[in-house]
C-alpha cells in the first residue's frame, strides 16, 4: 500500500508531500490542473521511462520518493528481494533522481538498483489502469495467469511445471544421445581406421622417455665402453685392487690372532670393501657386454619416435596419451553396438514423462474450465448493476498444438465480450468502447484477487463516458474493491467521487508568471463543495450542493 509520496521539481510541481490511507481515495480537479503529473511521478517509481522534460523549468533535477507498506511475505516481491540480496525491514522506500544532463539514480531503502529491477518490484506494489490502458486485464498475454490466480489451484500449477521440467530434461537427454549416435556413425570408418593404427603401433605410457634415453645411450656407446674399460682396468689390472684388499685382510687377520680379535671392525670393513669391489667389477663386465653400437636399433628407435609423434599430432595429444586415445576409440566402437539400446531406453523414459506431463496438463485444463465457468457467472452477476445486462462475458479456453505446450500446460486463455445479444464475441479490448471497458474491467476486478492483497490500484478516469446510475454503480464497485486493496482514482464523475473515503483536489495557480500545481486533502465540507462543482460546473448552485450532500450520504 502506498503510504506517502514526495515530489520535487516535476513539471508544475515544485514541492509536494502527500500521505495516503487505505480504502478509496479520490483525486479530482479541473482539466489541466496537473492530475496526470501525479501519475507521471508515481510512474517514475514503478520503472517508467524518465525524460528531462519532466524536470521543472529552471531546476537542475527532479526527485520522487514513495513509501510503501510491505507486501505479504509469500509474494513474488519478496522472491525478487531475496534473489537480489536487498535489505528490506519495516517499509519499502523507493527514490528516483533525474538530473538535467539525463543521468539518474534509483534507490530502494538507500540501496542502488537497476531500472529493470525497479519495474519488477513496482509491478508487485502498484497496478495502474487507464481508460485506454492496454496492460493488465486488457493484455491477453496475461489472461491465463489471471484465471489461474482466480482458480487458486497453485499446487496443480506447480505439479504441471515440475512434470514439464522432468519431461523436457529427459527428452533433451534422448535427443542429445540420438544426435551423438548419428554423428558418431558418420565417423565410424575413421574411428576404426584410427584404432587400427594405434593397435598396430601399440603405444605404451612413458615410452617416449625410454626411447629417448636408449637413443642417447646408443649415440654415446663408444665413450661409455671406453669409460667402463678404464674403470675395469683400474680395479683389476693397474693396481689389482682386489688382490691388495685380500693382502690387507690377511695382515689384519694375523694381527687379530695376536690380540684376540681387537681389530675385527677393520677386518669387517675390508670384507665389505672386497665384496663391493668384486660386485663393481662384475657389473662393469655386465654393462660392457651389453654395450654395443647397433645401427639398425638406432634407426628403429628413430622410426618409432617419428611414428608416435605423427599420431600424437594427428589426434591433438602427446605421445604418453596415445594409449588413452586408443582406449577412447575402443569404447566408441563398442558403443556403436550398445547405443541403439541406450537410445531406446532414453526414449522410453522421455515418453513416460511426456505422458505424465500430459496427464497433469489435462487435470489443470479441467480446473481452468471450472474456474472459467465460475468467473463468467460472477462477472455476469455484476453487469446488470453496471447497466450492461445485455452484455456477455466469456472466458475462452483453447487447446494449443502439442508443440506449444509448456510449463503452464497447453491452454490459451482470452477474455471475450459481446456488448449486445446479436453481437459476436470478441477480445475485450477490441469489442468494448471506453466506458464499457471501464465497467467490464471493474466487474472483473471485484471478482479477482491480486497476488498481493495489500497492493495499490490506481484508476485514471476509467469512469469516462458514463454518468448517472451507471457512474454510481462504478463508484460502488470501486468502493467494494477498496475493501481488499488500496484504490486511488482520478475522476471527473461526482457519483464516483462521492464514494471515496478520502478526497484530494488538484489545483493550478499562477503567481508572478510562475504556474504551480498544488494538491490538498479536502475536509467533509470541502468535499461537498468539490462534488457540487463537478455536478454544476463553474457556478455552484444550492441545488448542486444539496445533490452533493445526498451523494455523499448514499455512498456504499
Amino acid at each position: 500500500m502506498l503510504i506517502s509520496l514526495a515530489i520535487r521539481n516535476v513539471v508544475l510541481i515544485d514541492k509536494l508531500d502527500l500521505e495516503f490511507a487505505a480504502g478509496l481515495t479520490i483525486l479530482s480537479g479541473e482539466t489541466g490542473a496537473g492530475k496526470s503529473i501525479l501519475l507521471d511521478s508515481l510512474g517514475l517509481l514503478l520503472g517508467n521511462r524518465a525524460d528531462v522534460s519532466l524536470i521543472r523549468t529552471a531546476e537542475d533535477r527532479l526527485t520522487v520518493t514513495g513509501v510503501f507498506s510491505l507486501p505479504a511475505q509469500s509474494s513474488a516481491f519478496w522472491r525478487e528481494i531475496k534473489e537480489n540480496e536487498l535489505e528490506i525491514q519495516d517499509e519499502v522506500v523507493i527514490r528516483r533522481v533525474l538530473n538535467r544532463d539525463g543521468r539518474g539514480k534509483i534507490f530502494i531503502n538507500d540501496q542502488p538498483i537497476t531500472l529493470k529491477l525497479l519495474k519488477e518490484l513496482g509491478s508487485y506494489l502498484v497496478e495502474i489502469h487507464g481508460q485506454f490502458d492496454n496492460q493488465g486485464l486488457l493484455d491477453t498475454a496475461k489472461h491465463l495467469d489471471i484465471l489461474d490466480r482466480y482458480g487458486g489451484y497453485t499446487k496443480n500449477l506447480e505439479e504441471t511445471k515440475e512434470a514439464y521440467c522432468r519431461y523436457t530434461k529427459a527428452y533433451q537427454e534422448f535427443k542429445t544421445a540420438e544426435e551423438q549416435h548419428f554423428a558418431a556413425l558418420k565417423d565410424e570408418d575413421n574411428i576404426r581406421h584410427w584404432a587400427d593404427e594405434l593397435r598396430k603401433l601399440k603405444p605404451v605410457a612413458g615410452e617416449e622417455d625410454e626411447l629417448n634415453a636408449r637413443r642417447l645411450e646408443i649415440m654415446n656407446s663408444e665413450k661409455l665402453i671406453e669409460s667402463l674399460n678404464f674403470a675395469y682396468g683400474s680395479l683389476t689390472q693397474s693396481a689389482d685392487v682386489i688382490s691388495l684388499i685380500r693382502h690387507a685382510q690377511s695382515a689384519v687377520d694375523r694381527a687379530n690372532s695376536v690380540v684376540g680379535g681387537k681389530y675385527q671392525d677393520i677386518a669387517d670393513i675390508l670384507e665389505q670393501t672386497l665384496i663391493n669391489a668384486e660386485e663393481a667389477v662384475r657389473q662393469i663386465e655386465d654393462a660392457s657386454s651389453l654395450l654395443s653400437y647397433n645401427q639398425n636399433e638406432a634407426e628403429n628407435i628413430e622410426q618409432r619416435l617419428f611414428a608416435l609423434r605423427a599420431l600424437a599430432r594427428k589426434h591433438g595429444t602427446d605421445i604418453n596419451s596415445l594409449p588413452q586415445k586408443l582406449e577412447e576409440f575402443e569404447k566408441l566402437l563398442q558403443s556403436f553396438s550398445t547405443s541403439d539400446e541406450n537410445i531406446s531406453r532414453l526414449h522410453g523414459v522421455s515418453e513416460k514423462y511426456r505422458l505424465e506431463y500430459l496427464e497433469k496438463a489435462k487435470i489443470l485444463s479441467d480446473l481452468r474450465h471450472k474456474a472459467a465457468a465460475k468467473l463468467d457467472k460472477a462477472v455476469a452477476q455484476e453487469l446488470p448493476a453496471l447497466k450492461m445486462e445485455k452484455a456477455k462475458f466469456v472466458t475462452e479456453i483453447k487447446t494449443l498444438p502439442d508443440t506449444s505446450f509448456g510449463a503452464k500446460g497447453g491452454d490459451y486463455v482470452c477474455f471475450s465480450v459481446a456488448t449486445n445479444p446479436n453481437s459476436p464475441q470478441g477480445p475485450l479490448n477490441k469489442i468494448a468502447s471506453g466506458g464499457e471497458l471501464a465497467r467490464f474491467m471493474l466487474a472483473l476486478k471485484v471478482n479477482l484477487k491480486s497476488e498481493n492483497d495489500n497492493m495499490t490500484m490506481i484508476f485514471d478516469e476509467v469512469d469516462s463516458g458514463i454518468g448517472g446510475a451507471t457512474a454510481q454503480a462504478v463508484g460502488n464497485r470501486l468502493k467494494r474493491l477498496s475493501s481488499s486493496a488500496q484504490v486511488l482514482i482520478v475522476t471527473h464523475s461526482p457519483q464516483v467521487a462521492a464514494c471515496g473515503d478520502e478526497h484530494f483536489k488538484v489545483e493550478k495557480k499562477t503567481i508572478n508568471d510562475i504556474t504551480t500545481t498544488y494538491v490538498r486533502r479536502l475536509s467533509l465540507e470541502e468535499r461537498k463543495e468539490e462534488i457540487a462543482r463537478m455536478l454544476s460546473g463553474s457556478v455552484i448552485t444550492d441545488e448542486a450542493r444539496a445533490a452533493a450532500d445526498v451523494l455523499i450520504k448514499a455512498k456504499g
